[in-house]
Parts: C-alpha cells; sequence; structure tokens
C-alpha cells in the first residue's frame, strides 16, 4: 500500500474550500494526507469543519516543516508566481490555480522556474480534465464534422454587486502597482477560453499568431464584466469567446465546435456534449471527468501523463496578456444597463443573445451591431502576438 502524500493548501476560504473538500476525498482513498494550511489569518476548527492540520502564514516554512510532496495554490492571482516558486525550490510538486500569472512574463517566469527546479506543475483548469475532450478530438479526428472551420465559446453568467468586495483584488486590473487582470474572461470564464483553445489545436503559445479584444464593463470596477476575444491561431482556425457577468438569463458555459459537415457543442461544466452533422440525428453524450489533483498524484505515483503541465496553456495565457495589454475596459453607457435590485445586479439587455451570437458566427461585438460597441467600434485591440 502507498503512503499517502503529504500536501499543503495554500488559500482555504473562498474557492479554496472546494480544495479542501476535494484534498479530504482523496485523503479518504488513502491517496494523500492534508499535512498543512497556509493562511494570513487562520482558520478556526469551526471554520474547518473538524480538527485542523498545522497552519502557518510563512508558505515556506510550513512546506519545511510538513514534509510536503505537493503544494495546492489557491491565493489571489498577483502572488501565484512567487508561491509556486518558493514551492519549486524545495522540490514541492504543484497544483496552481487558474489563471497561473497575471502576465505573460509572469507565467514565462513561474513555468520556466518550475521547469529549471524538476518538479511537475499541474494548472487547474478542471475542464480539461474532462473526459469530452479527448472524445471530441476523437470525433474531430475521425471527421465526423468535417473540417474544422473555427471554434466558439460562450459565457453569460450573472454575479452580484457583492461579488467584486469579495477580496481587495476582485474586479481589479491591477493594485499597488502590480497587475491583477481579474476580468471576465481571465477568472470566471477563463475556462471558456482555455477549452475553446483546446479545442482548437492550439495550446501553446506559439500556437497564437495575433488577439483581438473588445473589454466592456457594467459594474463600477476596473477590469471587464463584458468582453469578448477572438484568437488567430497558426492552424487558421479563428477562436472566438464572449463572455458577460451581467447576463439577464443566466446560463451554462458552452465551447461550439464548427465544421464544414456539421457542429459539436461541449457544455464544459456538464461535461455534456451536442454532435450535430448534416444527414444524422443529433447524439448527446455525457463523460466523466479526472480530477487534477488526483491526476497529479498518479504523475508523481505511476508516471501518468499530466493533464495540464504549463506549457498546454501558453495560448491561454497570450489572451491574458492581449487582456492586459488592451486598452482599460471601457464603462457600459447607463442607458446599456439596470440594476436588478431583488438580486443586487446589474444587467446589460440583450447580451446574452450577443454572447450567444459570437460563438455562433465567431464574431466580435462591434460586429454584431452591439448599439453600445459600435460608437467605440474602433477600441476593437488587434495585438500580433510574437513567438520569439
Amino acid at each position: 500500500m502507498t503512503t499517502p502524500l503529504p500536501v499543503v493548501l495554500a488559500g482555504a476560504r473562498g474557492h479554496g474550500r472546494w480544495h479542501v473538500q476535494n484534498i479530504r476525498r482523496l485523503q479518504e482513498r488513502g491517496l494523500v494526507r492534508l499535512a498543512g494550511i497556509c493562511e494570513l489569518t487562520p482558520l478556526t476548527e469551526e471554520e474547518f469543519g473538524g480538527e485542523l492540520p498545522a497552519q502557518s502564514a510563512d508558505f515556506g516554512a510550513l512546506l519545511d516543516s510538513t514534509g510536503a510532496r505537493v503544494a495546492v495554490i489557491c491565493t489571489p492571482i498577483p502572488t501565484h508566481t512567487d508561491l509556486a516558486l518558493t514551492a519549486a525550490r524545495r522540490g514541492v510538486h504543484l497544483l496552481l490555480e487558474k489563471p497561473p500569472a497575471p502576465s505573460y512574463a509572469e507565467f514565462r517566469r513561474m513555468a520556466d522556474g518550475v521547469a529549471e527546479a524538476g518538479v511537475a506543475c499541474q494548472i487547474g483548469f478542471q475542464s480539461l480534465g474532462s473526459h469530452a475532450v479527448p472524445a471530441i478530438r476523437e470525433l474531430i479526428a475521425d471527421g465526423a464534422i468535417g473540417e474544422v472551420t473555427g471554434v466558439g465559446g460562450a459565457g453569460a453568467w450573472a454575479r452580484d454587486e457583492a461579488y467584486y468586495r469579495r477580496a481587495p483584488w476582485a474586479g481589479r486590473r491591477r493594485m499597488n502597482g502590480v497587475d491583477v487582470i481579474d476580468g471576465a474572461l481571465t477568472n470566471p470564464l477563463a475556462h471558456a477560453v482555455a477549452t475553446a483553445l483546446a479545442l482548437s489545436g492550439a495550446t501553446r503559445a506559439e500556437d497564437v499568431t495575433a488577439i483581438e479584444t473588445e473589454l466592456w464593463r457594467a459594474n463600477a470596477i476596473e477590469a471587464d464584466d463584458t468582453s469578448c476575444v477572438r484568437v488567430t491561431t497558426t492552424g487558421g482556425r479563428p477562436v472566438t469567446v464572449a463572455a458577460t457577468l451581467c447576463a439577464e438569463r443566466p446560463d451554462e458555459p458552452y465551447v461550439l465546435v464548427h465544421g464544414s459537415r456539421g457542429r459539436i457543442t461541449l457544455w464544459y461544466k456538464q461535461d455534456r456534449v451536442l454532435l450535430q452533422r448534416a444527414d444524422h440525428g443529433p447524439q448527446e453524450s455525457e463523460h466523466g471527468r479526472t480530477d487534477l489533483l488526483e491526476n497529479l498524484v498518479e504523475h508523481l505515483t505511476t508516471g501518468a501523463d499530466l493533464l495540464v503541465p504549463p506549457d498546454t496553456t501558453g495560448a491561454f495565457m497570450r489572451v491574458v496578456e492581449a487582456i492586459r495589454q488592451a486598452p482599460d475596459p471601457a464603462p457600459l453607457p447607463d442607458s446599456a444597463w439596470h440594476l436588478l435590485a431583488g438580486e443586487h445586479r446589474r444587467v446589460v439587455p440583450g447580451v446574452d443573445g450577443l454572447v450567444a451570437a459570437a460563438a455562433d458566427t465567431l464574431a466580435l461585438y462591434s460586429e454584431l451591431g452591439a448599439p453600445w460597441a459600435l460608437g467605440n467600434a474602433l477600441r476593437n485591440d488587434r495585438k500580433e502576438v510574437s513567438t520569439r
């Protein structure tokens, strides 16, 4: 019987609570042992829901004292690189939450440092652990929808105004002179971008040649809450992803693979696939999912391939960089949104349809005739991406 791998979790509040539950699940199976929690303010037993492991605000010291083999990092975006390198220098393997970094330079510093240290690093795009992804790739390779002509992504979600008050960095582009880039496409709906790129076959930084962005905000924040991006890839397949956190009727996000003889839709949070093609009835299937921490443990114990190593998120980080370098998101005119008082959230009428149309046509908001985008079509920021 293998000895459970000692794990330290950095960031156990907020989304970190999900990691606590997941580590407990794997602990019950004898795969890992939660050896420590790093939080600036210690958790109470009541908050944790049981007897606490070792705690410290000093991440490096906690790794040393617990003998951790694996660190799960679920902390504010600007802290990811330094914490990852703190672990890597100690030979501790990593599960690093998405987005891996707030800029391409920070991403490269992290990825290069991890590679130099010789430790394994998994980036926390859970959707890329879905068995639907290889199933769709197989359908594409078999010619089920003919030649792939492009990939769209759509995310129509809702976040109330309290969402942007949950942490000092929430909804910020930068804070205290440091990049944060907490926008709709780079954080809450980052999976739509990463999954669309993965299904297009463009995952590495060198697979991207140009990126166009349109960034808007209805909320009183710095970052975008209603935005779209179009990526030009070396394979010639455009990837357009549209997102909003101001939906009228929030719905499941999805990725849409367009082909010359059909299309494939993946609702990536549900691992649900719909194949539609000429001369065939629609075919729907549901798929399992491999947990990324479990995959990391299998990699360390049996040599299984990592599902999401850093270099396979390079294309996503090119998108983050284009958004970082773009002009600050433009505020939508007051006439373009209203406050849904009962839910304390801002809604952009018609945006649900625009998000779906962008995924369906691979067009940007301004090209779709969004009234609030037309007057600022010149803000469409196109970045040629150097691969050197």
